[in-house]
């Protein structure tokens, strides 16, 4: 079976890692992310276990644990969750009991990998997920959500973390225009990168350390807005008013770790009018 993406390995061996490296008050408990990992589990988490303060690493932890935290304190009241870009998340399996029904949206050679995964680490599959096999450059996510159980009629928190950056301003606007359809109420929390002359000092240093990375590895970072920027292009699908939530805003801080606050990656959450 083909691995997910680098950077969705790299995301879930942040949250794991945090369990190891970090100092308590925890930020976001994931304890199911480390299994996930397969056979890369011990490389990727001896990383930060031997080089935890290294700022591209205390930032990565960072950026995965604030965005996962925020977002899952939206689901109070939701009863359907729309998770893009799904990669190792691993919500449906530690809420279990749960009314929240998920839809786990990514593409199918990633899902497989992942039931794998959890198949060999013993964890049962969730009653309450639906896995939603598609790639939203090209699938009808409507049709494929519906298909597994979607109710379009009902309102749903749809989260949408560590995708855009690898999109293109036009892929972003056609899943945009989908998003927008939904039933009013319907929440969006989505992350997306500042254009550079936005970042902070922090910010600017992770991103030229990090991006080159990324573009070597396959994954070239394609797009950054404004907060403006943004805000214009969901008002334009169909969103209502939009925070914008800055890591710096998150309540978490201060901290006696390494974890800091960067100008880098910005929440933005707005629901459909």
């Amino acid at each position: 079976m083909t691995a997910p993406s680098f950077t969705a390995l790299t995301a879930a061996a942040a949250r794991a890692a945090h369990l190891i490296v970090d100092a308590d008050p925890k930020i976001f408990t994931d304890d199911l992310a480390a299994p996930l990992l397969g056979e890369r589990a011990g490389e990727l988490l001896a990383y930060h276990r031997n080089h935890g303060d290294q700022p591209v690493l205390a930032g990565a932890r960072t950026q995965a644990l604030v965005r996962s935290r925020y977002t899952e304190a939206q689901l109070g009241g939701v009863t359907q969750y729309v998770v893009l870009g799904a990669g190792l998340d691993t919500y449906a399996y530690r809420a279990r009991g749960s009314a929240v029904r998920v839809f786990e949206v990514d593409r199918p050679e990633t899902q497989a990998w992942k039931r794998g995964q959890l198949a060999l680490n013993g964890i049962p599959a969730a009653a309450s997920v639906a896995y939603v096999p598609l790639d939203l450059e090209s699938g009808d996510l409507v049709a494929a959500l519906t298909g597994q159980g979607f109710d379009v009629s009902r309102p749903a928190l749809v989260s949408w973390l560590g995708v855009t950056m690898y999109l293109t301003r036009a892929a972003i606007a056609r899943t945009l225009a989908v998003l927008g359809g939904f039933a009013p109420g319907s929440q969006l929390v989505a992350d997306y990168l500042l254009l550079p002359r936005l970042r902070d000092e922090a910010g600017a240093a992770y991103a030229d350390l990090v991006a080159p990375v990324a573009a070597q590895r396959g994954e070239p970072w394609l797009s950054c807005f404004s907060p403006e920027s943004l805000t214009d292009l969901l008002r334009d699908n169909g969103f209502g008013p939009v925070r914008h939530v800055r890591q710096h805003d998150h309540d978490v801080w201060p901290r006696t770790d390494a974890l800091r606050p960067a100008g880098l990656s910005v929440l933005a959450h707005a629901a459909v009018a």
